[in-house]
Order: structure tokens, then sequence, then C-alpha cells
């Protein structure tokens, strides 16, 4: 799948070419020197044959050492570009990768999101480190083919200089040899793309087993999620061999078809100076090109390897980020100062059904729905994590389908149930997004994180590791609570906050969101009585759209859903 831009569409191809375009202050560098480096050890062979003939033939001791002295600077000028050419080549080829990384990363956070559909988190990690990689990798073998083909040419130009039967000779049969390194490389390309595919599966698989880890030991699920990441991992080996056989297959069927050009180059020379058409040096020289031709047409071959390795890559790597967005991006911001003002009007998408809401600025709302998936539903749509499929959320007046998703997360903070800690300390939990515009002792008090933290090792400096597993269930929520409340927005949305706590802190914590909350719209997506008891207003939700609205001790005593929903 390919989406336009302004640049053009995002393919394979178009993420290779600018891989390597996009470091060209490296490669042209690299290019040169590998080139120089490449010309310079095809021209070995030529200089010793030169010494045969004019030092070893004659017996000149004198013209010996001068062309030993001219050996000698030659390979200190190898030496040198083949140094630097490697470096140049190499830290393109890093800085590709690194810059693909943060293209990816830029996609995947980006505000409109669309890219993590589908993807497990361990599959996406693959494809910003080893795909990155492999598409990097490409200014290297970039760098090594130019320098190959350089080999090649001059070789020809020696050969032919020498001889025009052994230039003929490589000239002609160079091509199909390339050639041939094209058409074996298609299996490999195809095989490590499937390579990559199930790796990436094992990956995320593996991520989510350890994510879970304490729910399957919970459950005594183990043996079942082990036997399913042992199936596929199995697959995946089997992938990864089924790879290597293929690289195995390539690069031994052109290390044959190249060890039979060689020969040939070889005996043609050995001929040709038999019958007295070149000298001694030329065919000491022949044969030494001869040999040396293996390095560039090997080079050729580890090239055409590569180029199949990065152009799979490169597909996964534009598959995530031609990846469609979940929401249009919008033109609009919304208005300043917000009131906080919110209205539904018609909203339907999935479970969701909500037919004429209002929410009054300042209000403190709570929000009842029987089913689950509409209350995490109606989360996400205020997030602008999605839009609603009919109908719709405005704020303030202004449609949330046409505001900049950031600039709506700016003034709609949302806490979804299973609201994730970052790996880092307490304190940096709670005070994460945006930096804290609410006193933060109160709301630590009001969350009661100063009382968790009291227990922990380093007090609010304690690392709560990664997605905060060294915290329970309930103090977890206490740190998400803290940090949607630090951040002081226009318009809270928080939904079941304090399901993992007990009923006293729970009271402590719906007493002081009100108080905290006071004279800023707040929506409490929630079943919990505690909650609702502190709302200015509860509305319940049906599955037809309908509402019912009033205070929690008037619903329970006059609607029968509603007291069996938040009472059962």
């Amino acid at each position: 799948m390919t989406v336009a831009t302004a640049a053009g569409p995002v393919t394979g191809g178009r993420v290779l070419r600018r891989a390597v375009t996009g470091q060209t202050r490296y490669v042209v560098p690299a290019g040169l020197l590998a080139t120089g480096h490449q010309a310079g050890e095809a021209l070995v062979p030529v200089l010793i044959g030169v010494v045969v003939d004019e030092a070893v033939s004659t017996g000149s001791t004198g013209a010996l050492f001068g062309w030993l002295g001219v050996l000698g600077a030659v390979f200190l000028g190898l030496s040198t570009s083949y140094r630097f050419a490697a470096r140049a080549g190499e830290r393109a080829a890093e800085q590709a990768a690194h810059e693909i990384r943060r293209e990816l990363t830029g996609r995947v956070l980006a505000p409109y999101g669309g890219a993590e559909t589908g993807q497990l988190p361990g599959a996406l990690v693959s494809v910003a480190t080893s795909d990155a990689g492999r598409v990097g990798a490409v200014n290297m073998a970039v760098t090594a083919g130019i320098a190959a083909l350089a080999a090649l040419v001059t070789t020809v130009v020696a050969l032919l200089t020498m001889s025009v039967p052994l230039g003929l000779l490589i000239l002609l049969g160079a091509p199909p040899v390339l050639v041939a390194a094209h058409l074996l490389g298609r299996p490999l390309q195809k095989r490590s793309a499937v390579e990559q595919e199930n790796a990436a599966l094992a990956s995320g698989v593996a991520a989510d087993l350890v994510a879970g880890l304490r729910v399957l030991k919970g459950i005594g699920a183990e043996p079942a999620a082990l036997a399913r990441y042992r199936v596929i991992n199995r697959r995946s080996l089997a992938a990864t061999l089924r790879a290597a056989n293929a690289q195995g297959w390539h690069d031994g069927a052109l290390l044959g078809i190249t060890g039979v050009f060689i020969a040939a180059v070889a005996l043609v020379g050995a001929r040709l100076a038999s019958q007295g058409a070149i000298s001694v040096g030329d065919l000491v020289a022949a044969v030494g090109l001869a040999l040396f031709l293996f390095n560039p047409l090997s080079v050729v071959a580890w090239v055409n390897g590569q180029l199949a390795l990065a152009r799979a890559s490169a597909a996964r790597v534009a598959a995530v980020l031609s990846a469609p967005p979940a929401v249009p991006a919008g033109p609009a911001a919304p208005d300043t100062p917000v009131r906080g003002e919110l209205r539904f009007d018609g909203v339907e998408h999935g479970p969701l059904r909500i037919g004429d809401l209002r929410v009054a600025p300042g209000e403190l709302l709570g929000v009842v729905t029987a089913d689950p998936a509409a209350a995490g539903l109606l989360v996400r749509c205020l997030a602008r994590e999605t839009d609603p499929l009919q109908g719709s959320i405005t704020l303030d007046g202004v449609a949330l389908a046409g505001l900049e998703p950031d600039r709506v997360r700016a003034v709609v903070v949302t806490a979804a149930h299973d609201a994730v800690l970052f790996d880092g300390t307490v304190r940096d939990n709670v005070t994460a997004v945006g930096g804290p515009t609410a006193p933060v002792d109160a709301v630590l008090a009001a969350t009661r994180v100063d009382e968790v933290a009291r227990g922990l090792p380093a007090g609010l400096d304690t690392a709560v590791g990664e997605r905060g597993r060294s915290l329970s269930g309930g103090q977890r929520q206490r740190v998400a609570l803290a940090r949607a409340l630090a951040a002081d927005p226009p318009v809270l949305v928080v939904h079941d906050p304090t399901t993992a706590v007990d009923a006293a802190t729970e009271s402590h914590m719906a007493a002081h969101l009100r108080r905290l909350r006071a004279g800023r719209t707040t929506v409490v997506v929630t079943t919990s009585p505690t909650l609702l008891a502190v709302t200015d207003r509860v509305v319940l939700l049906d599955a037809e759209g309908g509402i019912v609205s009033g205070r929690h001790g008037e619903l329970v005593a006059a609607d029968k859903r509603y007291a069996t929903t938040v009472l059962a």
C-alpha cells in the first residue's frame, strides 16, 4: 500500500533512493576513495608485470628497487584510501539507518496515528531496528558496487592494452555474470521478506508475553502461552533457515560462475603467452588480473545480496510510513480561551450511540454505559484517536473532526482505563504530561500517591520499571490519575480510574477529584457509584442512542436499568 505525499508515494524503492541520496555527502567521498582503491588494486598486477619485464628479465638492480619503491607508494595509497572509504561508507550506512528510525518514530508518534494499526509493538521495533539497519547498509553496498565496477573497467583497459582478445573476453563475459547475480538475488529477496515478517511477529508475541506475565501466571496460562510462542518461534526459525539456505545457494552459485570466468581468462592468457603474443610480464599481469577479478566479482555478488535484503526491508519500512492515518489532520485550532463545552449530535461509532448531549462548561459529568466497548470508544473519540462514523462532537462549537489532533489533546486530556506508566520514577510519571500546571503536592495528596511513595524505597524518586510493573494495579491507577490531574487541562476525560483501589481510597479520590476540577469540564466514564455520587449530573447511554439524565441518587431510585448497571 502506498499513500501520496508532497514528495510522492512512499514505496520501498523510494525509501532506498532516499537512503542513498540523503547521504551523498558521505557516499560520494566514499565512492571516490573506494574507486581509487580498487583501481589501484587492479594496477598492482600490471606493475608487477612491468617489474618482471623491466627489472627481473634485464637483471637491472636499480630498476628493480625503483619499481619496488613505486609499488610501496601504491600500497601506501591503497591503505589510506581504503581506511577513509570504509569510514565514510560506514558513516553513510549508520546515518541513513538513523534517519529512517527517526522517520519511523515520527510516523508512529504522529498525532493522526494509524501506523500501529494491525502491528504488534515488537513488530514495529523490529522494523525500526533490523529493517532500518538493512536499508541503511545499502550505502555500503552502493559504495562497494561503484568500486567493483571501477576495478572491472580498470582491468578491462589494462588487458586491452596488453591483448585485445583478453580485454574482449572480460568485456563480453562480465555482463552475463552481473545478470546472473541479479537473477539469483530474486529468491533471496522473497525469502528475506518472509524471514523479517516472521521475526517481527515472534518479537511482538514475545513482548506481549512479557507484558502480560503476571496475568498469565495468575490464571495458570503459562503452558498455553509458551506453546503458542514456541509455534511462532519455530515458524520464524524455519523462515530464517530458508533465507539462509537461499543466501548459501546465491553465494555458492555466483562463486561457481565467477570461478569459471576467472579460469577462462587465465587459460586464454597462458595460451597467448605460449604463442609469443604477449610477454612474460604480460602473462604474469594477466594471471594476476584474473585472480584479482575474483574480488570485484565477489563484491558484485555481495552487493546484489545486500540489495535483495535491503529491498525486502525497504518494503516493510514503506508499509509503516505509508499506513493511512487513523484520523485526518484538521485545519483548525480550538478557540481560546477554551470554555470546555462539549456537544454530541447523532454520534454513531460501533456500539457507541449518543443522540443529543450537551456538557456545560465547568460541569463534572458522569457517563454510564452497560457496554464497556462503547465506553472505550467514547474516550477514544474525545481524544481524536478515532472519529465517529456518523454524527459530530464539538468543542466550544467547533467540530473535533476539524481540529488538529495534537491541538485537541492539548486541551482535552483523556486518561484511559488501561493508561500505561512510563519507565522512570513516580515523580517523572506524574509530571510527564507537558509539565504540571496544578500544584503537584495537592494532586499527590488527592490521589494518595504520596501515601504510595512513603512505602517505596526512594519515595517519589523510585523507578516504577517498564510500564509501571513494579507497582500494584491500584498504585498504577493512582499515579495515572495524578498524571492527568497534574496537567489541569480545560477538559479532562477519565475512564474507570479507581477500579483497582480500595473503597476508602476511592471515596477520598472521588471527593478530591471534584475539588481539584472545580470550574473545569470533567467527564468521568464509569459505573462506580462512589465516583458518580460526586458528579453534577449523570447520563445513562443506551444501545439506541437514547439518554437518561439526572443526579446519581435520583437515577438509582427512578431507573431500573441504571440501578442494575451501577449497583450490580
